[in-house]
């Protein structure tokens, strides 16, 4: 029996949708994943303590290739031209070229960089501080566009004929967005037809906001294949195909239609793109013909690490214009930034900015080992990371008032520093959407969760399956929960390496393997109360997930603040702990709240209301206003 059986009151449309996603997901579990764990009531501590620590050999690499950008950027890039003319200057654009910027992740032999990735993050983490859209054209071309996919399923002889292009600077994207086709992938509609016996294949239809897709010499293109007839059930049965394709731009039929506009990113070239018979060779595809989702998952599993990289970059960029205005700016005799109100959101803001920096560069070690299943950390930093960031600019733009509203060009024509808070306000919004929206990384990590439960009960759920044979598993299952769940109750001690971290660090790991166990009680709970209606309680898994999330952090940031400290570099001497203490207080409130409201919430009325809205019922509240 598939998983999906389990759904049996679901729609054809939406059961094809989880079937295909269900199809090229990652399955199997070679390596351990803390955050796993974590769902189910396991703690391994061995994952996150000691905190990973790069190679000096590494660092030192990754610290002279940072020299260069920085100095570059400061004396060829001006980001407020970039968002006032849409354009990141062609002269800027071939400077990172000769600086090998669009090769950082390829191998050595293919005329890259071979930067690690802790070193490709630390640059992301850099030129994000300082013009995001130029750290869109980097990170967009590198962590999803053709270099990394590439570089990860490509056969030797597509490495060998497109990797060299780079480090001379081609551009590439990724291509799988349409005008109807987001995160669903059935609605997809751009289509590749063999012709020639299959050596060729016709691409037609349309891709819509792929990061550098107007200015790609290379793109990954989705597409469509001939469906697959499955024999399950002895019925052939056709199945969607998405296959991944490489597409050279200048291939005819190919052709950017529209440049779309944004709110921030500026400098960012993204919109329409069409394919009218456009003509790839077979030996374009990549991974395999029907892998393309699978191609698709498996890349931005570790590309979007990148995302939390930049935006902690935003983070600390924010926190520094925040703290320089709120000892300056000065309200009845005195700082703003003594002003209790202000400065409770300035501790929050440095306790969030670390625990983003321990996240980014927790998980980068990881990516790096290859010794970690990364699919479930790195979508929890995309989620975490995104999220604080955006409270943090927002914050931030509070702090400075009149100032945080009034543009960087305005400020510096009236001869006052020209931060750009507006610029970065605009510029993070975007964040929480791109390679994965919050939702949609909280409903993955949620489906992540419930895995192994849901692996075991499919056989009481399968119609098909005779009535003595699932009371014979009902009453395996029984013994089996039986037994896991008095564990669950049973104390939790924590290691010698855990209790002995300097207080109040060690409080908090008590507190996470507690509250762990709680976690897992109550997910299995929530199955037996609703069982295949869980899927639909979309509210309930998401404070799940933020439960986990907010648990993986505290764990990651109590060991980054460890391992700081050790170091007993200046500057570090107990200001770690104190920032990782205040990050976990609030996060264990919030974890707090998050239970009580699994069990005591409004989602019942919350949908009444919004099923009648959407019917018109409550039009009235839309009067007397101009509608389009």
């Amino acid at each position: 029996m598939r998983i999906m059986d389990i759904y049996k009151d679901i729609s054809q449309e939406k059961r094809e949708s989880l079937e295909l996603a269900e199809a090229s997901r990652q399955s199997e579990w070679e390596y351990p994943s803390f955050v796993r764990g974590i769902f189910h009531g396991k703690i391994n501590w061995d994952l996150v303590f000691p905190f990973p620590e790069q190679s000096e050999a590494d660092r030192n690499l990754g610290d002279e290739y940072l020299r260069k950008l920085e100095d570059f950027l400061r004396a060829k890039l001006n980001p407020d031209e970039v968002d006032r003319t849409r354009e990141i200057p062609q002269e800027v654009i071939q400077g990172l070229v000769d600086m090998g910027a669009f090769a950082m992740k390829i191998p050595p032999e293919y005329d890259g960089l071979g930067l690690s990735q802790i070193n490709y993050n630390r640059a992301i983490h850099l030129v994000a501080s300082y013009c995001g859209s130029t750290a869109v054209l980097l990170s967009a071309h590198q962590s999803i566009g053709v270099p990394f996919p590439l570089t990860l399923f490509g056969t030797e002889e597509q490495k060998r004929k497109y990797l060299p292009r780079f480090r001379k600077g081609a551009i590439s994207g990724f291509a799988l967005t349409e005008p109807g086709a987001g995160s669903d992938p059935r609605t997809m509609q751009t289509t590749a037809v063999p012709i020639e016996d299959g050596k060729y294949y016709l691409i037609n239809g349309e891709k819509l906001w792929c990061s550098n897709g107007n200015i790609a010499d290379i793109l990954v293109v989705m597409c469509l294949t001939p469906p697959k007839i499955s024999a399950e059930g002895g019925r052939g049965k056709e199945k969607k195909q998405i296959t991944a394709f490489i597409v050279e731009t200048n291939t005819p039929g190919f052709k950017v239609d529209y440049r779309c506009s944004f709110m921030g990113l500026n400098g960012v070239k993204l919109g329409l793109l069409k394919f009218n018979n456009v003509k790839v060779p077979r030996e374009n595809i990549l991974l395999g013909e029907g892998q393309g989702l699978k191609l698709a998952f498996v890349t931005l599993n570790t590309g979007r690490l990148t995302v939390p990289a930049a935006v902690t970059g935003m983070s600390k960029w924010c926190l520094f214009v925040a703290r320089k205005w709120a000892l300056v700016r000065k309200q009845w005799g005195s700082p703003v930034g003594e002003h209790q109100a202000i400065a409770t959101k300035l501790s929050l803001m440095a306790a969030g900015t670390f625990a983003q920096d321990a996240v980014t560069w927790f998980t980068s070690h990881i990516a790096d080992a290859k010794k970690l299943d990364i699919r479930l950390e790195a979508a929890m930093a995309k989620l975490f990371c995104t999220e604080t960031s955006w409270q943090i600019v927002d914050d931030t733009f509070q702090i400075r008032g009149g100032r945080g509203f009034e543009t960087s060009l305005s400020l510096k024509g009236r001869g006052e520093q020209g931060y750009a808070v507006e610029r970065m306000f605009r510029d993070s919004r975007v964040n929480s959407i791109i390679e994965g929206t919050s939702q949609i990384m909280r409903l993955f990590i949620a489906r992540e969760a419930l895995d192994p439960h849901l692996k075991r009960i499919q056989a009481v759920l399968d119609p098909k399956v005779n009535i003595l044979k699932k009371i014979k598993i009902a009453v395996y299952l029984g013994g089996h929960y039986f037994f896991w769940w008095i564990k669950l109750c049973l104390p939790s001690f924590v290691p010698d390496k855990i209790a002995h971290l300097p207080m109040p660090l060690n409080q908090h790991m008590q507190f996470i393997q507690r509250a762990t166990k709680r976690l897992a009680k109550a997910i299995f709970l929530q199955m037996v109360i609703h069982q295949q209606r869980l899927e639909s309680k979309q509210n309930i898994l998401n404070r799940f997930v933020d439960i986990g999330t907010d648990l993986f952090v505290m764990s990651v940031a109590c060991s980054y603040a460890a391992s700081l400290v050790s170091q007993k570099k200046e500057g570090y001497v107990g200001s770690p702990i104190e920032l990782a203490d205040l990050f976990c207080r609030e996060a264990r409130t919030r974890i707090s709240r998050k239970f009580q409201d699994v069990s005591s919430n409004q989602d019942r009325i919350s949908t009444k209301i919004a099923k009648k809205l959407l019917a018109g019922e409550y039009g009235w509240l839309e009067n007397n206003i101009i509608k389009e």
